[in-house]
């Protein structure tokens, strides 16, 4: 029988097991909050006390039974509450022995009084969430940002009001396990651009944009829906929304949302009216970020700022010093004229395509690693904008090698070690190149997840050009 979860207090003495400890917070946030709530508690993953050692560290003194190295059945059916992990299989037999399923997520939507603005997206996301988070409280607002950018919302419950907005970055898998729970309401739902992603896990893209649909299935005409109406999957979330619909778009539309003014300036104009009248500046002429991709990530960004209630000339301005997310376009060395640049979580060539268009001076690209079932050959003319492509070994460097190689472009690698692919580029950069980390692929197997890629490729880069660690 499903237990009754209505409030934190509800979880004391409940038998609650924690799937999947992980290394990004969602599980240590979600062991934390269920033992300091007074539940019997059960942590348990495949990996080792070993690998968790850091993480086990931050949750010593609470009364928490850990189970390592292994999963037991008798944990998930005895319990009366499990939480798992966004990347563990709806179908895994541990899930279906469960009776209640819950996230990190949903137990804080469930708990939480907070206004959500939520953001979803093949790509995108991440610089929405977080240009969002900073434009709100670069104008004084008391703010949150959790989710999908690897901070655990459970981590800042205790201090969340009815007035203090929460942006919540959702992968398609943290949507799909909350289906049917009813816990999803965004005042504000965001949808970024949608491309092939995670193709070894869905069988289609329609199944995978069926995850992305669930942001807004529960919203109602009091909220806000923002597509993109520059895409046809943008135009398909609109005709399907119960809530009030925005648009963003590259070009100046008959439209109520935002657009991007043509013309060098490339200012992003946002007007309620359908005609465009009264348009206001939300986003300025000069950015941080580079890039056209990240100028409409930021319009986006901007359109559900000034949705949520800022005034536009405040929207434009904080804008105007949103620095960018690590890991996405981050610049973060310089050496002899040459910039070098972390794009660690561009997972899927367009991504490596939208990168490789923010600069006009040569680039020397590294990339390559796992594949996630994701389709080359439509993308291939990508790589032919690069100076020279240094490859990282991985099964997806396997399917773009023959097509590098028919294409003439010129390529070294593959390299099983970032050490030595660092080293090819620093010796081939001149004055005026960009280096660029764009993989286009998932990280496993050379690094634990796309986030220790970035960090490492920093750090052997710093030492490579004799900088001291970031």
């Amino acid at each position: 029988m499903r237990p009754t979860i209505a409030r934190a207090e509800d979880l004391r003495g409940l038998k609650a097991t924690v799937m999947g400890l992980g290394l990004n917070g969602g599980g240590l946030a979600s062991a934390r909050f269920l033992a300091e709530s007074g539940a019997l508690v059960t942590v348990t993953d495949t990996k080792d006390e070993a690998a968790l050692s850091d993480t086990l560290e931050a949750l010593r003194g609470l009364p928490i039974r850990y189970v390592l190295g292994r999963h037991e059945l008798d944990d998930f059916s005895s319990a009366d509450l499990v939480i798992k992990n966004p990347a563990v299989r709806p179908d895994s037999p541990y899930i279906r022995a469960a009776k209640t399923v819950e996230t990190d997520v949903s137990l804080f939507l469930r708990f939480s009084p907070s206004p959500v603005i939520a953001v979803t997206g093949s790509k995108g996301k991440s610089s929405v969430s977080s240009a969002i988070f900073h434009s709100l409280s670069s104008s004084g607002k008391a703010a949150f940002l959790g989710g999908n950018i690897t901070v655990s919302p459970l981590s800042f419950l205790g201090r969340c009001g009815r007035d203090t907005p929460v942006v919540l970055e959702l992968s398609s898998w943290q949507l799909a396990d909350m289906k049917g729970l009813g816990v999803l309401k965004p005042r504000i739902a965001v949808l970024t651009s949608i491309m092939p992603d995670h193709m070894n896990r869905y069988s289609s893209m329609e199944e995978y944009v069926a995850d992305k649909r669930l942001i807004y299935s529960d919203q109602d005409s009091s909220c806000f829906t923002i597509c993109n109406r520059d895409e046809p999957w943008g135009r398909s979330f609109a005709a399907e929304t119960r809530g009030s619909v925005l648009w963003y778009s590259s070009a100046s539309a008959s439209v109520p949302g935002a657009w991007l003014e043509s013309g060098p300036s490339r200012r992003g104009l946002y007007s309620a009216a359908a005609d465009g009248a009264a348009a206001e500046e939300i986003l300025p002429a000069e950015l941080l970020v580079p890039g056209e991709h990240q100028r409409k990530n930021l319009l986006a960004a901007a359109l559900a700022c000034r949705t949520y209630g800022l005034a536009a000339a405040e929207v434009s301005r904080t804008m105007a010093t949103f620095p960018g997310v690590e890991h996405r376009l981050e610049r973060f060395a310089e050496k002899d004229g040459a910039a070098w640049y972390n794009d660690s979580a561009a997972t899927i060539p367009q991504a490596v395509g939208a990168a490789l268009d923010s600069f006009v001076g040569p680039v020397i690209l590294i990339t390559g690693g796992t594949d996630k079932n994701i389709d080359f050959e439509s993308v291939r003319s990508v790589y032919s904008k690069a100076k020279i492509v240094i490859l990282l070994a991985g099964t997806g460097t396997e399917k773009l090698l023959p097509l590098l190689a028919e294409d003439g472009v010129p390529y070294l690698g593959p390299f099983d070690e970032l050490a030595p692919a660092v080293e090819a580029a620093r010796s081939r950069a001149k004055s005026g190149d960009t280096v660029l980390l764009s993989p286009g692929c998932a990280s496993f197997g050379m690094f634990v997840h796309e986030f220790d890629r970035g960090r490492k490729f920093k750090e052997t880069v710093r030492e490579s050009l004799g900088q001291p660690p970031g």
